[in-house]
């Protein structure tokens, strides 16, 4: 019942549902959701953000504009809660931002935006970091409990949801790649109708033929077929030969 209390029910649902993917779905539209989630399903907390870094990466995100402002300066400034959650990998609790001492600067912008506290969770999932903030517009906001349990609730749904995007992620690329593939066989084809057609050589020698020219140009075969197939469709008004 105690966990119960420091997130509503609602929240660990929303958060699976973050690992359904669809056509509309990103890495974006999840970060999204997880701040959306988070300010709602959170007693206490108004408003949420995340960081995601990936290898060389960087991927922000916040359920409100000025937290998206706030971020940017605490990464600024080099100091505030997000900064020692990244730097040590453990969760900070701010109270109370006005009482706090360890990031003077910090405090004063967080004040500016309506912060008065503050919860930051890093999280490591498959080799990505995530930092999570919870802001709160009241002090004492989050209990000193909230963390873990938090935490280990989010690294579970979100280790489906980020997994399943870049699931989809490749497929959507190895779909791309195969009809970029196609495309090109498909005006390779044609460009060797041109080239048969004008000098009435086998298919294998007007290959033979399109290679040549693309090693001597230095340019893919694909895309010199292409730029052969325009050059005869506009002098022969868009016919290619039968």
């Amino acid at each position: 019942m105690e966990t119960m209390r420091m997130f509503s029910p609602a929240l660990a649902r929303d958060l699976a549902a973050l690992g359904r993917v669809n056509e509309d779905t990103s890495m974006e539209s999840v970060l999204r959701g997880v701040t959306a989630a988070v300010a709602v399903g959170v007693p206490g907390c108004a408003g949420g953000t995340v960081e995601l870094r990936r290898e060389e990466r960087l991927m922000i995100s916040a359920s409100h504009s000025d937290l998206i402002a706030l971020v940017d300066r605490e990464r600024a400034l080099g100091e505030g809660p997000s900064v020692e959650a990244s730097a040590t990998g453990r969760n900070i609790l701010v109270p109370d931002v006005l009482q706090d001492t360890r990031w003077p600067r910090y405090a004063a912008t967080a004040v500016k935006h309506g912060v008065r506290s503050t919860l930051v969770l890093p999280i490591t999932i498959d080799g990505a970091t995530l930092i999570l903030g919870l802001y709160a517009v009241r002090p004492g906001a989050f209990p000193g409990g909230t963390a873990d349990p938090l935490a280990a609730l989010l690294s579970e749904q979100l280790t489906v949801a980020l997994a399943n995007v870049s699931d989809y992620d490749e497929v959507l690329t190895d779909a791309a790649q195969l009809q970029e593939a196609l495309a090109g066989r498909a005006v390779i084809d044609q460009a060797k109708g041109i080239i048969m057609h004008a000098s009435g050589c086998s298919s294998e020698a007007a290959f033979d033929e399109l290679r040549r020219l693309s090693q001597h140009h230095q340019v893919k075969v694909a895309d010199l077929a292409r730029l052969l197939v325009s050059e005869h469709q506009t002098k022969h008004g868009g016919a290619l030969p039968s």
